[in-house]
C-alpha cells in the first residue's frame, strides 16, 4: 500500500513538474516573440526616421529657395500667380494654414484591457506612424490636435508626451487620435500593413476610419533661416 501511495505521489509530482516546464517554455517563447516584434519595429522606426530627416532637409531647402524668389519678385513690384500658388502649396506643407479634406482617422488605445499585457506606445512609435502616413502621401497629419511639420519634436517629459512642446497625453477617452489628409485607400493600406499589425500584436487596440477630417495649423514659431 505504501509503495502504491509513493508511486502516485511521484507521478503527480512528475506531471506537475512537466506542466511547469512546458508553461515555462511557452512563456519564454512568448517573451522572445514579443522581443522580436519590438526589435523589428525599432529597426523600422530608425529607417523611417533617417528617411524623414532627409526629406525634411530637402523640403526646407526648397522652401528657402521659394521664399527668396518671392522676395525678389516683390522687390521688382509684382508676383506671378504661379509663384503665389506654389507658395500656398508650401504653406500647407509647412502647416501654417489649417486644412480639411478626405482622409482617415486612426484611434489608438494602449491602456491595459482585460488584464492583457500591453506595450505602451512610445514616442518612436508615434514618429514611425507619422512617417508611414507621409510616405503614403499624407498632405497633412495631426496627433491629438497638434499639427506635425518638419521641426516637430515628439518627446517625453516625465510620464507626459509632448508634441510641439504641448502635452498630448490624455487622462480620459481615446489616448491617441491621429488624423491624416490624403488618398484614403493608400493611407489605410500603408498604415495597416506597415504599422497596425505590429501594434495589435503588442496588445494595442487600433481602429481606422475613412472620413473628412479637419487639421489645425501649426501654432509654434516656424524658423526657416538659411543658416540652420
Amino acid at each position: 500500500m505504501g509503495k502504491k501511495v509513493l508511486t502516485i505521489s511521484v507521478t503527480c509530482v512528475s506531471v506537475a513538474l512537466g506542466f511547469l516546464i512546458a508553461l515555462s517554455i511557452q512563456t519564454q517563447k512568448d517573451v522572445e516573440a514579443l522581443d522580436q516584434i519590438q526589435t523589428q519595429r525599432l529597426s523600422s522606426v530608425k529607417n523611417l526616421l533617417t528617411d524623414a530627416q532627409t526629406e525634411s532637409l530637402r523640403l526646407k531647402e526648397e522652401h528657402n529657395n521659394l521664399m527668396a524668389q518671392l522676395d525678389e519678385a516683390r522687390n521688382q513690384g509684382g508676383t506671378s500667380p504661379a509663384l503665389l500658388a506654389q507658395l500656398d502649396q508650401y504653406r500647407m506643407i509647412d502647416g501654417t494654414v489649417a486644412v480639411q479634406g478626405p482622409g482617415i482617422a486612426i484611434s489608438i488605445d494602449d491602456r491595459q484591457q482585460d488584464h492583457k499585457t500591453v506595450f505602451p506606445l512610445t514616442t518612436d512609435d508615434l514618429m514611425a506612424i507619422v512617417n508611414i502616413l507621409k510616405f503614403a502621401g499624407a498632405e497633412a497629419v495631426s496627433i491629438n490636435g497638434q499639427r506635425l511639420v518638419a521641426p516637430t519634436a515628439i518627446v517625453m517629459s516625465g510620464s507626459t508626451k509632448l508634441i510641439n512642446q504641448v502635452p498630448i497625453t490624455r487622462a480620459e477617452g481615446m489616448p491617441y487620435e491621429i488624423l491624416a489628409i490624403g488618398n484614403q485607400d493608400q493611407l489605410v493600406d500603408y498604415f495597416s500593413k506597415l504599422e497596425a499589425q505590429g501594434l495589435k500584436q503588442s496588445g494595442i487596440s487600433v481602429s481606422i476610419v475613412r472620413k473628412n477630417v479637419e487639421i489645425p495649423s501649426y501654432k509654434s514659431t516656424y524658423n526657416v533661416g538659411s543658416g540652420s
